[in-house]
């Protein structure tokens, strides 16, 4: 949640847009101006007098907290203990996932077995967890940012290496627009960031892309799931191999 701080600034930033002096604010509430100062300067102020200041800004108390909730940092990662939430039950991961996709509810529900109420209730879960502000009518605002990674060596990633990542690759990449590509080389140890920063650019288009064609209908869509991947490694059989 917002702290009172970032309320006040919310606060502050109205009033700057709305042209609106200390002195036009203390007109409006009845109050001396030097009060109206040291009352935002310290942050202390009820709730009553934070809807009396709306009500003179002509915006509603709502529409400033979603403002505030807007200018909150996202994250990049969660905290362990976010992830471990996620991960325990498989259907909120499952949503989880949706949602970082930015499926709306409507779509999650048309898609898995799923009823419209589980589905909110994951929704609000996944509100709690912090991973998303869930708004009326069951819409959401992520709170991840477009470089959010989960953690490397966290629950999620720990979940897909021992259950997904067989499944994965089982696959032939055969089909329509599917490929696997295995390439090994010794490259200088200054140009790999840059190769890497290439990976993320591709992946960042891809989910661009998938916001972009979610206007589209279903038929003219297709589910794919790219896996970009780079380390320094080297199996660990042909490791053994290797001379002392």
């Amino acid at each position: 949640m917002s702290t009172t701080v970032d309320l006040v600034v919310a606060l502050k930033n109205e009033l700057k847009n709305a042209r609106m002096t200390y002195a036009d604010l203390a007109k409006s509430l009845d109050m001396a101006e030097s009060s109206v100062k040291r009352m935002l300067a310290k942050g202390d102020m009820p709730l009553t007098r934070v809807d009396a200041i709306c009500r003179a800004l002509k915006i509603d108390f709502a529409e400033l907290a979603r403002r505030v909730a807007d200018s909150q940092p996202l994250l990049k990662e969660l905290t362990l203990e976010q992830e471990q939430a996620v991960v325990k039950d498989k259907k909120l991961l499952l949503v989880a996932i949706c949602v970082l996709s930015q499926w709306t509810l409507e779509q999650i529900v048309a898609a898995y077995r799923m009823t419209e109420a589980e589905c909110i209730g994951y929704l609000a879960q996944l509100d709690r967890i912090g991973i998303i502000e869930l708004r009326p009518l069951n819409r959401y605002r992520l709170k991840l940012a477009k470089t959010f990674r989960w953690r490397p060596h966290g629950p999620v990633m720990d979940f897909f290496r021992e259950n997904v990542v067989l499944d994965y690759y089982r696959g032939g990449f055969d089909g329509p627009s599917e490929g696997l590509l295995l390439v090994h080389g010794s490259i200088s140890k200054s140009l790999a960031p840059a190769f890497l920063d290439r990976l993320q650019r591709v992946a960042q288009d891809f989910a661009q892309q998938h916001q972009t064609d979610q206007k589209l209908s279903p038929k003219e869509r297709e589910g794919y799931t790219l896996l970009l991947g780079m380390r320094n490694w080297e199996f660990e059989l042909f490791t053994r191999l290797r001379r002392n």
